[in-house]
């Protein structure tokens, strides 16, 4: 055997023993040819643009919903009032024509009151479709959450702390109050005044 044939086998040997054949090391320069490099790379910018535009797309519908809302609370201030403007002009026509009757040459007195308690009865109805509630306490203890005491006066036909006139009356929006009721109490008269403490007096001699 000739000395380059020796080295031949010996060539042959090695790469066997590395696992290395012609075929292999075609297949791994195939599997990094700068071919399918660029189509990896062009796939990257590709998924890498959808997800771009994605998210200028969900910024902008994010921007549109802002702009909605603002509009949308924008639009509640200015005309949230509509709906119960609607229930009232009925009311406000009513007191025109109530005023129109009155300055007649030959107004009807017993008419205007009609008009007048009619046109009263609308808005007591409108306030109620709007949960607003009248305070009227004639006759009733007097509470300091709604009411607002303008004088007391000495009373001997009622309980002290009663209400025994309204100058004006409350209101509550929905429960909560939103003018109180100013009111003129009733306190004891001084002679009754004078007989209780009196009386206490007695019943503390008698204790003791």
């Amino acid at each position: 055997m000739s000395e380059n044939e020796k080295q031949t086998e010996e060539n042959e040997e090695l790469q066997s023993d590395d696992g290395i054949t012609p075929e292999s090391s075609g297949e791994n320069e195939e599997a990094t040819a700068p071919e399918d490099v660029h189509l990896l790379l062009e796939d990257a910018r590709n998924k890498a643009d959808e997800h771009w535009n994605e998210l200028l797309r969900l910024q902008a519908e994010s921007e549109n919903q802002r702009k909605r809302h603002a509009r949308d609370l924008e639009n509640a201030h200015k005309f949230g009032m509509e709906k119960f403007i609607q229930d009232v002009l009925p009311v406000w026509d009513s007191l025109a024509m109530g005023m129109t009757a009155a300055r007649a040459d030959n107004v009807n007195v017993g008419s205007v009151i009609e008009g007048m308690e009619l046109t009263l009865k609308m808005m007591s109805d409108t306030m109620k479709k709007f949960n607003l509630e009248e305070i009227d306490p004639q006759g009733e203890p007097f509470d300091p959450e709604m009411h607002q005491a303008m004088s007391m006066l000495e009373s001997a036909d009622v309980a002290p702390n009663t209400v025994i006139n309204v100058f004006q009356k409350g209101y509550r929006l929905n429960g909560r109050l939103i003018r109180p009721a100013m009111v003129v109490v009733s306190k004891a008269a001084a002679g009754e005044q004078d007989k209780k403490e009196q009386d206490t007096a007695s019943k503390i001699d008698d204790q003791a």
